[in-house]
């Protein structure tokens, strides 16, 4: 009987954490949302989010270097610390450029990917063959709009992503916090056993 009830105790708690994990992704199903229709703004607290997490992440690693001080490492730890320290504070100084220079990086990422899938499905030919020139042609598509409309482009085009990847983040916690909530309800002991 005891047993009976440390399982439930421990079913509920479990279905309370995965509901607590649908909250979190129908808060960031909102942030996408909202990031969507404010791409400017997404895109400025985006590039200021990843200056601090350069400035973090600089210090925290020169910290780590200074502790292995007399080892091989020390010396490369406070360049890369240093340079990370440098690349935040010019992100957080200069937000809009480091956003235009990303979004001039994306755009040029996408290019060379959707060249690289188009020769590539055309050379193999397998049997993804359509999908894979389908989706060159759009990442190529996609770069050349991106950046045929660069500088002004920077402004909307990494908020965009960034409220993109925060939705489609939220919409997969949603799906897992739902169906782990029905899956601990499909294991979980029934209520009254039949005699």
């Amino acid at each position: 009987m005891a047993r009976s009830g440390r399982s439930k105790g421990r079913a509920a708690a479990v279905r309370r954490d995965f509901g607590w994990l649908a909250v979190l992704g129908v808060l960031l199903v909102l942030a996408g949302v909202v990031g969507l229709v404010y791409t400017g703004v997404a895109t400025l607290t985006s590039m200021l989010l990843f200056g601090w997490l350069l400035l973090i992440g600089g210090a925290v690693g020169l910290l780590h270097a200074v502790q292995a001080r007399g080892t091989s490492f020390f010396w490369l730890g406070v360049i890369v610390a240093a340079l990370n320290i440098a690349a935040g504070i010019v992100v957080i100084r200069m937000p809009h450029a480091a956003a235009a220079a990303l979004t001039m990086f994306a755009a040029l990422l996408f290019l060379s990917a959707g060249l690289f899938r188009l020769v590539g499905s055309l050379v193999v030919r397998g049997p993804q063959f359509g999908w894979t020139l389908l989706l060159g042609a759009f990442d190529l598509l996609l770069g050349i709009l991106v950046l045929g409309a660069w500088p002004s482009s920077s402004q909307y085009v990494i908020g965009c992503f960034f409220s993109l990847a925060l939705l489609f983040d939220g919409l997969g916690l949603i799906a897992s916090g739902y169906g782990g909530r029905r899956v601990v309800g499909m294991v979980t002991e029934p209520e009254h056993p039949a005699a």
